[in-house]
């Protein structure tokens, strides 16, 4: 019992010391296989084929969880391990504020046009379309009216998916016409701004439309009516040196990119290193510029109770005096929330 015997192994849980000879293995069994396709060129349809969509799983820039696309639209495009916000469509957000997710939408028929004749590696046209088939806007703002608990609201929504919600002759005239709405119907109006500022493709043109909005915010002004901006991730150039900073409640989502120019031209131009975060919401309720950071989940009822501060309780005539009484009012319902 003390030899070693060939092809053997110890045992250890028999009696110690127990040596057990094992039987030869089969000089077959390495040809042997558990599965063994009977018979070749089997090849399955396209139809029948379960393949993943593309950008189905989507990889969160500040932590890197990777969520599918459905639970992150059921979280409102909020990452549901760091609450970063993602970005939110236009119609997402009128989803998400008006009451009953009912609203009446305005200005789906306005095109831009291309006066200017503008083309660098296609022309504009053509990059018009391809946005449009893209996004199924008809431009970089969608406008609609309804009401947010119980009281009437006129919103423009600017959607960056269309080239990067970039302000044209469009977004202009739709922000416009959204304002004299609220004006004509004695509503409260919110501009959503998520933009890389003026649309380059038309040069001045783009440009107008920040003093043009401007214009007839002051006209809500005059009437006493209150303008909500929310500015959410990106909202920069043009967008933000216009409409975005005008408002009464000037609101933001956390983390939101807020500026006109980038870190690096500001830091050329000054010679200054900057200050870390210096362009984000956070950083900007701090210095003044923002009055609430407002998370996506509490938007709607943080809208209504800043509205309910505002309008009697007819939910369709508003307090007087206009600038005085609005003033104060803010800064009961700022310090409130």
């Amino acid at each position: 019992m003390g030899a070693v015997l060939p092809q053997s192994v110890r045992c250890e849980a028999a009696t110690p010391y127990l040596w057990v000879m094992l039987t030869p293995p089969d000089p077959t069994y390495h040809d042997m296989a558990w599965f063994k396709r009977q018979s070749a060129g089997i090849v399955t349809s396209k139809a029948e084929q379960n393949e993943t969509p593309e950008g189905y799983w989507i990889k969160c820039p500040e932590c890197e969880h990777i969520t599918s696309q459905r639970e992150l639209e059921d979280n409102l495009n909020v990452c549901p391990k760091c609450n970063h916000h993602h970005t939110m469509s236009g119609l997402g957000y009128f989803e998400l504020l008006f009451d009953e997710g009912k609203y009446q939408r305005h200005d789906a028929h306005l095109h831009s046009a291309d006066p200017l004749e503008f083309q660098d590696k296609k022309d504009y046209p053509s990059r018009i379309l391809a946005a449009e088939k893209k996004s199924g806007l008809n431009d970089a703002v969608v406008s609609a009216t309804g009401t947010v608990g119980g009281n009437p609201l006129s919103v423009a929504a600017m959607d960056f998916s269309f080239i990067g919600g970039s302000m044209g002759s469009v977004v202009g005239e739709v922000i416009t016409r959204g304002i004299r709405r609220a004006v004509e119907e004695n509503r409260a109006m919110l501009i959503i701004s998520q933009s890389g500022g003026a649309r380059m493709m038309e040069g001045a043109l783009s440009l107008m439309q920040m003093a043009k909005t401007s214009a007839n915010l002051a006209l809500l002004a005059e009437r006493g009516l209150p303008f909500f901006s929310l500015m959410t991730h990106p909202t920069t150039g043009g967008v933000t040196a216009s409409y975005a900073m005008l408002g009464d409640f000037n609101l933001a989502e956390p983390g939101a990119l807020i500026g006109f120019a980038g870190p690096r031209v500001i830091r050329e131009t000054i010679g200054r290193d900057l200050p870390k975060g210096f362009q984000r919401a956070e950083f900007l309720v701090e210095k003044g510029f923002v009055d609430l950071i407002v998370p996506r989940h509490s938007l709607r009822k943080t809208m209504a109770g800043l509205m309910e501060q505002i309008f009697e309780s007819s939910a369709t005539s508003l307090k007087s005096p206009a600038s005085n009484g609005r003033s104060k009012t803010k800064k009961a319902a700022v310090k409130a929330k």
